[in-house]
C-alpha cells in the first residue's frame, strides 16, 4: 500500500475515533434495546417524584423521566419511527404512539456503528430517539429557551446519550435535546432511483426539531426559541440545516463547533458534502461488497442485508449528499451565495484542532521528520505544487515534526475554512466567531501522545458537558473558563447574544479567545493559522 493511501486511510479512521472514543456511556448505564415499548402503568401526569413531575405527557404518548437534584432528564423519547424493514432507507415516519406511560429513563440505542463510543457498537436500526434535559423547580413565568445538540463522529459514531447536559441546563436555564440520527451508510447511502439518496440522517434531524416545535412545551422549553448546535459532524450538519430549504422555520440561532461551513471533501479530517454523483458511486461500491451489486433490485436486496454486514462493507467516514432535495446546492456555495437561513450564528474552531490526527498517525508509526515531511504533506495534499509550498510554510526542524503537521492539519481544514464561514455568514447575520485555546484541556483519549496537543479537536466538549456522565478532572480556572462557556453560549441562545455583565465583553468582528483567566479579544487569528498562504493555495 502507498504512503497516500496508508495514510489517508489511517486519517480517515481517526476522524471517528478523536471524537468518540473518550465518551463511552458509563457501565452503569446500559443502553437498552431500542425496539422494547418499555410502557407500564403508572402515577397520573404530573405525579411528583422527590417534589417534581416526572411524568411527562407527549404528543405520542406519556413518559417517565428522572430526578435529579436540580433537573430531570427524559431519555430514548422517540422522534420517529423504527426506520427497519421497508423503511431502510426512507425517509424518517412519525412515530407510533405508545400507551400507558414509556419508560424514559435510560438511554436508548445508538444508531448503528462499530465499537467505538458506543462499547461494542450498535446493530439497532430502532435508534431514532432524543433525550431531555430540563431544570428542575418550579414552572418559569417564561418558557425556556431550546438547545438542539447534534453529536459529532465523522457521521458514522456517536450517539446524543453520551453527552450529559446537566450542567448547561441548570447555570443557563435551558433546555437541552440531543438527538440520535442514522449513521453511516444506512444515513447516507445514495442510490439511482432512491428517494433521500445521501441524506437519510439530516432528514433525522430535521424530524427532531419537527417534535422539539410540537412538543418541547411539555418540558418547559419554548418552542419559538430553538438554537441549533452541534460539533464536528454535527456542526456541519448545523451548516447543511443552514442551507436545507426544508429546514426553515425549524430553527432560530446555529451554533457551530469545529465543523466549518467551507470544509472541503478532498481533505479527509474537516467534515463536508459531496456531490450526489459521487455518493452514487460509493454505494454502488457498498451494494458490491455487501453482495448486491449485481442483484435485480438492488436496494430490496441490500434491505435484506444483516446490518453488521453493511457496517463491515461501508467507508470509514460518510458525507452527506448535495444535488439532492434535500440538499440543493453544497452548503458552502448556498453561504457564499447568501442563500441560507438568516439565523444568529455563533461558530468557532480549536487553537490546536489537528493535533490529535498528528499524534494518531505519529504513533501508529509514521514519524513526521525533516526527511519524510514531504511524502506526508504530498499523501494528503496530492495536487501539483501543494506539497512542496505546504513543505516551505510550515518547514520541519529536528524534534517538531508532529505538532508542524498537526498545525498543517489544524489550519488548512478549521481554523482557515471557520474564518471564510465567519466572513460569508456575517455578511448577512449577526456573528460571533470563537477559538477554544485552553493549552492544557483535559486528555479525551487515554495514553500518553507523543507530544502536547494543545487544544485539539473536541477539547472544548467537557467544558459544556459531562462526556459519558464522567466530568472531567478541571482545575479551578478552567472550571471558571466552563461556566463562562456555558455562561455565553445560553445568553446567545436565550437572546442571540453571548454578552452579560458576568463575563469578558466578546466583540463581533474579532475572535473571542477563550482559555484560563484568559479571555480575550484578538485579531491575529487570521496571520496566526496562515489563512492569506491556504487562501492562495486554494
Amino acid at each position: 500500500m502507498t504512503l497516500h493511501r496508508t495514510l489517508t486511510t489511517l486519517g480517515c479512521a481517526l476522524t471517528a475515533l478523536l471524537a468518540t472514543a473518550w465518551s463511552a456511556a458509563p457501565p452503569s448505564q446500559p443502553a437498552r434495546p431500542a425496539a422494547t415499548a418499555r410502557t407500564h402503568d403508572g402515577p397520573a401526569p404530573g405525579t411528583a417524584h422527590g417534589g417534581h413531575r416526572t411524568v411527562v405527557r407527549t404528543r405520542d404518548g406519556l413518559v417517565r423521566g428522572t430526578a435529579h437534584d436540580g433537573y430531570r432528564t427524559f431519555e430514548g423519547i422517540p422522534y420517529a419511527a423504527p426506520p427497519v424493514g421497508r423503511l431502510r432507507w426512507a425517509p424518517p415516519r412519525p412515530a407510533v404512539p405508545w400507551p400507558g406511560v414509556r419508560d424514559a429513563t435510560r438511554p436508548a440505542s445508538a444508531c448503528p456503528q462499530l465499537a467505538g463510543e458506543v462499547p461494542g457498537g450498535s446493530t439497532d436500526e430502532d435508534c431514532l430517539h432524543l433525550n431531555v434535559t430540563t431544570p428542575d423547580g418550579a414552572q418559569p413565568a417564561r418558557p425556556r429557551p431550546v438547545i438542539v445538540w447534534l453529536h459529532g463522529g465523522g457521521f458514522t459514531t456517536g450517539a446524543g446519550s453520551s453527552y450529559d447536559a446537566h450542567r448547561m441546563a441548570t447555570r443557563g436555564d435551558v433546555v437541552v435535546v440531543t438527538v440520535d440520527y442514522r449513521l453511516g451508510a444506512l444515513g447516507f447511502l445514495a442510490h439511482r432511483g432512491l428517494p433521500g439518496s445521501g441524506t437519510f440522517g439530516l432528514a433525522d434531524q430535521q424530524a427532531a426539531l419537527r417534535w422539539v416545535r410540537a412538543g418541547i412545551g411539555a418540558f418547559g422549553g419554548d418552542p419559538r426559541n430553538v438554537t441549533l448546535a452541534g460539533e464536528s459532524a454535527g456542526g456541519y450538519s448545523v451548516c447543511a440545516q443552514l442551507a436545507a430549504p426544508a429546514a426553515a422555520g425549524l430553527f432560530d440561532r446555529a451554533i457551530i463547533q469545529s465543523g466549518p461551513c467551507t470544509g472541503r471533501p478532498d481533505r479527509p479530517f474537516a467534515p463536508s458534502s459531496v456531490p450526489l454523483s459521487e455518493a452514487r458511486a460509493a454505494g454502488a461500491g457498498l451494494a458490491a461488497k455487501a453482495g448486491c451489486g449485481s442483484a435485480r433490485d438492488v436496494m430490496a436486496c441490500l434491505r435484506r442485508v444483516d446490518v453488521s454486514r453493511l457496517l463491515a462493507a461501508q467507508e470509514t467516514d460518510q458525507q452527506p449528499a448535495y444535488a439532492t432535495p434535500l440538499l440543493p446546492a453544497d452548503p458552502a456555495a448556498a453561504i457564499a451565495a447568501g442563500r441560507f437561513h438568516h439565523v444568529p450564528v455563533l461558530i468557532g474552531s480549536n487553537h490546536d484542532e489537528g493535533n490529535g490526527w498528528a499524534a494518531g498517525i505519529v504513533r501508529a508509526g509514521y514519524p513526521v521528520t525533516p526527511g519524510t515531511w514531504p511524502d506526508v504533506a504530498a499523501a494528503f495534499f496530492p495536487a501539483p505544487g501543494q506539497a512542496q509550498a505546504i513543505v516551505h510554510a510550515y518547514p520541519v526542524h529536528r524534534t517538531d515534526g508532529g505538532p508542524v503537521f498537526g498545525a498543517v492539519i489544524g489550519d488548512a481544514d478549521f481554523a482557515c475554512p471557520t474564518a471564510r464561514t465567519d466572513g460569508l455568514l456575517a455578511t448577512h447575520v449577526p456573528l460571533w466567531h470563537y477559538e477554544f485555546a485552553d493549552e492544557h484541556a483535559p486528555p479525551l483519549t487515554e495514553g500518553t501522545p507523543p507530544f502536547p496537543l494543545g487544544a485539539p479537536h473536541a477539547s472544548e466538549l467537557p467544558y459544556l458537558f459531562d462526556l459519558g456522565g464522567r466530568p472531567r478532572e478541571l482545575t479551578a480556572a478552567q472550571h471558571r473558563l466552563a461556566n463562562t462557556v456555558i455562561d455565553y453560549w445560553t445568553r446567545f441562545a436565550r437572546t442571540a447574544d453571548p454578552n452579560g455583565p458576568s463575563s469578558p465583553l466578546w466583540p463581533r468582528h474579532t475572535v473571542l479567545s477563550l482559555a484560563p483567566d484568559h479571555i480575550v479579544p484578538t485579531r491575529t487569528a487570521h496571520a496566526r493559522h496562515h489563512c492569506a498562504f491556504w487562501n492562495a493555495l486554494g
